[in-house]
């Protein structure tokens, strides 16, 4: 009979017992441990990754109430509440194991025991365990899915040449597996036209999972992306489903992937070359099933650059490239950005639909629009959100105010956010849009710029 792959700890402050059950359930399980003082439970449990545990009632000499086991067993399930215990005591009587399975042991064991009553035991205790991981992981996932799913839905606007041109590009590779790169400024509408891409490919029912990589932490990446098994880390409690694996039979789009340090970019192509994922604390690969939608706001020239970008993983990513115009190059698309946008926040903020003069109109168009279709996106919202009347005029956009912001800062000006702000515009300008150089300049984090962006709308 084959061992069952699972892991045993039994806690007892008699050695005589603990090898006895050590003897007999190593030919059941692959892995038994033991442990002579209850006190060493949960540093054991941080570090060792255990599906059930057999432990004793009764550790105080004299003592034969159990109270040491329903005080353990407290503090276990509060620790980690998943584990399935098994409580055991040589002073035994029915009142006691109820009381113990009303508080929240799995079984109840008396001492000196059955073998085969006591493997039986564990068989079933380890079934559980094995159902309780499942159902967790099982959670995760869904939750992974439901962020997915609950993320913000807007439409791909664009009718004028450059889009028409592009959207062709975009249809044709769209029904095809092949890896999209999408390049692009700042808020020129990359997730949406993977979005787009998605909606048009086989994979259109599965699940699109977008992931920030400017914004993962460089200590979580393996845990966000590949997951962990429970005990993998200090810390990690339960198992978690990587956003891959949670990705599986849809499409993953990598956003901002030119941020990614060279070191990690190491591990994300090894998994795409060999189409499995293994998770932190596992040795047992699972199999993927992704198509990679990546994007990024550096210049090309930055992801041809060996120093910067490892070219093999740039080949995985590019066998189909698109290039995003940024808003300024695409003015026949702010009307119909404008309108959209319109309607949506005025039925956000329960108002009529506000309409735009023509003069305003011919100004909103001729602007530059730095932020791209971000920035009209949020000028659009505080211009509803603050209108008095029917009618939108220039002054409700507050353009003057942000054109000003792409000027260096005069000297006179002390106001802090002020300065911050357009040093951070001057930075973004300097690095065309590099967030990784912009942040070095700075004296940033990438995740702190991002902030700041965000703040000032840039």
């Amino acid at each position: 009979m084959a061992k069952i792959a699972g892991h045993i700890l039994v806690v007892d402050d008699d050695e005589d017992i603990l090898l006895s059950a050590q003897l007999l359930l190593k030919r059941q399980f692959d892995s038994v441990s033991r442990l002579v003082d209850p006190t060493g439970l949960p540093d054991f449990l941080a570090k060792q990754v255990v599906d059930v545990v057999l432990l004793d009632m009764n550790f105080t000499l004299g003592d034969n109430s159990g109270e040491d086991g329903f005080y353990w067993l407290q503090q276990l399930q509060q620790k980690f509440p998943h584990l399935v215990i098994v409580l055991m005591t040589a002073y035994a009587g029915v009142e006691l194991a109820v009381k113990a399975i009303k508080a929240g042991a799995t079984d109840f064991v008396i001492k000196p025991w059955s073998n085969e009553k006591l493997i039986a035991t564990l068989h079933s205790a380890f079934e559980l365990a094995q159902s309780r991981k499942k159902l967790s992981s099982l959670s995760a996932e869904n939750s992974a899915l439901r962020d997915a799913l609950n993320s913000k839905q807007e439409y791909f606007i664009g009718e004028s040449p450059l889009m028409r041109e592009l959207m062709q590009k975009a249809s044709r590779c769209a029904p095809t597996q092949a890896n999209v790169l999408i390049l692009g400024e700042n808020g020129s509408g990359k997730e949406l036209l993977a979005r787009e891409i998605h909606a048009q490919s086989a994979r259109a029912d599965n699940i699109f999972m977008a992931i920030d990589m400017g914004a993962i932490s460089e200590s979580l990446f393996e845990s966000e992306l590949f997951g962990h098994k429970k005990g993998a880390f200090t810390g990690a409690q339960t198992a978690r489903v990587g956003r891959l694996v949670a990705a599986n039979g849809g499409t993953l789009f990598l956003d901002e992937i030119g941020n990614l340090p060279m070191h990690l970019q190491v591990k994300l192509l090894r998994v795409l070359e060999q189409r499995q994922v293994i998770p932190v604390g596992d040795e047992k690969p699972i199999p993927l099933d992704v198509r990679i939608i990546a994007a990024t706001n550096a210049p090309y020239t930055d992801l041809t650059d060996e120093t910067l970008f490892r070219q093999d993983l740039l080949y995985r990513l590019n066998t189909v490239e698109l290039t995003l115009p940024p808003l300024r190059q695409r003015r026949d698309d702010i009307p119909l950005l404008l309108d959209y946008y319109l309607g949506v926040y005025a039925q956000k903020y329960q108002r009529k639909k506000p309409k735009i003069s023509r003069l305003t109109l011919d100004a909103l168009t001729a602007y530059d629009w730095p932020g791209n279709v971000r920035s009209l996106r949020h000028a659009v919202e505080r211009a509803v959100v603050l209108c008095h009347g029917d009618e939108l005029h220039e002054s409700d956009f507050a353009l003057s105010s942000r054109t000003k912001t792409d000027a260096p800062a005069p000297k006179n000006i002390l106001h802090l956010e002020t300065l911050e702000k357009n040093a951070v515009a001057e930075a973004l300008k300097k690095y065309d849009g590099n967030i990784s150089q912009a942040a070095k300049e700075l004296g940033l984090t990438r995740t702190a710029l991002y902030r700041r962006m965000d703040k000032y709308e840039l």
